[in-house]
């Protein structure tokens, strides 16, 4: 339940958390006239075995500036992405130059209903969901980032069902004695929306947003009674869109996802140095060096204007942020068990004749924009797995330091698969997987077969990717 809270005079400064302290700074900065904010306070803190990793949600309310097309709101703050507390109870200390913690809070800019005294709490909630998801996966959040929810953000009937992430128009990054917090503004969207920010890339969407004052406006405010898409209330904006897909691609370089892949090379029986080896009890997992080249995989995808580079394998984990990815792709890709992690000079790089791939219905889904959208813009994908330590990259021919090559199209480095299409390949498949742009209409499973090219893709239901076998 929201409850007064706490503020820090001078004289009890030191009574509080610094990390907190540097954090209430900012909200004082903003709303000097409101220093005792109603909070969301999580009654069992995440660090004594509490389900909520966000100590505190504050609620402000937000005058707005009607001259400049920005409603009256409520504003919410997260506090606990960041380190609070600099003892190791929640975040390892890393230093003060480096991100506090994960390097961010998340806030939330809902419009207020005529005659709304108190701020609905539902958004407290909705933030404890990313955090979670975020202590779990390890998932870091960039503007530009979308997050698919699928749900009503306040469980209504709303049309407003996922999640856009900008940087926060008022807030400041914050630089505290445990590292740098910056900001991140949900922004709530529609279906369609999602899927535009998706094929195309978030920050467009984002910047079409702000200029329509009733689906957001220069602040992106959240009205959860919204009932049409930017592209119903002008059908112009579904053009830009289109012509910024042609001209740009997307820019969505990776996602988390559910998805396995076999070789067909040999027998299933044989294990010798499959993906599937087991060291003791512990499945194989991707190496420290393989994991390093992936996340920076997915961090150079974004950069549009330059050639498109599978880094080389940098063991050096750098601290800066990138942005514009994808929320659902892991910022460090390490494996959860490092017992599991098998050396990186002990990995030989296969090349496979014939390879299965396995997505759920989701994840196939956007097997169309990973062709269209990076492949034939000369860039490269990369799923990668949420239930086990693998990843399938795709890679055009234009993209350098990949380990599949023309003449041997599928290579696994470990659980790492890479696969290379050729242009022609590309134009053929998209003809071939028309129907998943349209996924309501047909049945699991669904298998696509080149049996040429030696690749087969299966579209199966979640519950196959729920085995421990994936």
């Amino acid at each position: 339940p929201p409850a007064p809270g706490p503020t820090a005079p001078p004289a009890f400064a030191s009574l509080f958390p610094p990390g907190l302290h540097a954090i209430y700074g900012e909200c004082r900065r903003l709303y000097p006239d409101q220093p005792n904010p109603l909070q969301v306070t999580a009654i069992v803190k995440y660090w004594l075995g509490g389900p909520d990793p966000l100590d505190y949600v504050s609620m402000y309310r937000n005058v707005g500036s009607p001259s400049a097309n920005i409603p009256e709101h409520w504003h919410y703050i997260s506090f606990g992405l960041s380190d609070l507390y600099g003892d190791n109870r929640v975040h390892e200390f890393t230093g003060t130059d480096g991100p506090s913690g994960f390097g961010f809070e998340l806030t939330f800019r809902l419009k207020r209903e005529t005659g709304e005294s108190a701020p609905p709490t539902w958004p407290a909630e909705l933030m404890q969901g990313l955090a979670r998801y975020v202590f779990q996966s390890e998932n870091t959040f960039c503007s530009g980032d979308h997050v698919s929810w699928h749900s009503p953000l306040d469980n209504s009937e709303s049309r407003i069902q996922h999640m856009l992430l900008t940087e926060d128009p008022q807030m400041q990054p914050v630089q505290t004695p445990f590292g740098v917090v910056t900001f991140l503004q949900i922004v709530g969207v529609c279906t369609e929306e999602l899927h535009s920010a998706q094929q195309w890339n978030g920050q467009g969407i984002l910047e079409l947003l702000r200029t329509v004052p009733i689906a957001g406006g220069p602040w992106l405010i959240t009205d959860m009674r919204r009932g049409e898409t930017i592209f119903e209330i002008d059908p112009h904006l579904q053009e830009r869109v289109d012509k910024g897909i042609e001209t740009d691609g997307s820019n969505l370089s990776g996602v988390s996802a559910k998805c396995a892949w076999d070789d067909l090379s040999r027998p299933p029986e044989d294990d010798e140095d499959s993906r599937s080896i087991c060291i003791g009890t512990q499945p194989r997992r991707l190496s420290g060096k393989d994991t390093e080249q992936i996340r920076e995989t997915l961090r150079r995808g974004l950069e549009i204007n330059s050639k498109p580079v599978l880094p080389p394998i940098n063991p050096q984990r750098q601290n800066g942020l990138a942005h514009d990815r994808a929320p659902s792709r892991k910022d460090s890709l390490e494996s959860d068990s490092s017992t599991a992690i098998i050396p990186h000079e002990l990995i030989r790089t296969r090349q496979l004749e014939s390879v299965h791939l396995k997505f759920n219905q989701e994840s196939g889904a956007l097997i169309p924009l990973c062709l269209r959208g990076r492949l034939l813009h000369g860039r490269h994908f990369t799923y990668k797995s949420i239930t086990g330590d693998m990843a399938i990259t795709f890679v055009s021919t234009g993209v350098e330091g990949a380990f599949a090559t023309e003449e041997h199209p599928y290579a696994a480095h470990g659980p790492w698969l890479q696969i290379l299409l050729t242009e022609e390949f590309v134009e053929k498949m998209l003809e071939d997987l028309e129907d998943l742009t349209s996924p309501e209409e047909f049945k699991l499973p669904k298998e696509y077969s080149w049996p040429e090219k030696k690749l087969k893709v299966s579209i199966l239901p979640d519950v196959v990717f729920d085995s421990p076998l994936h």
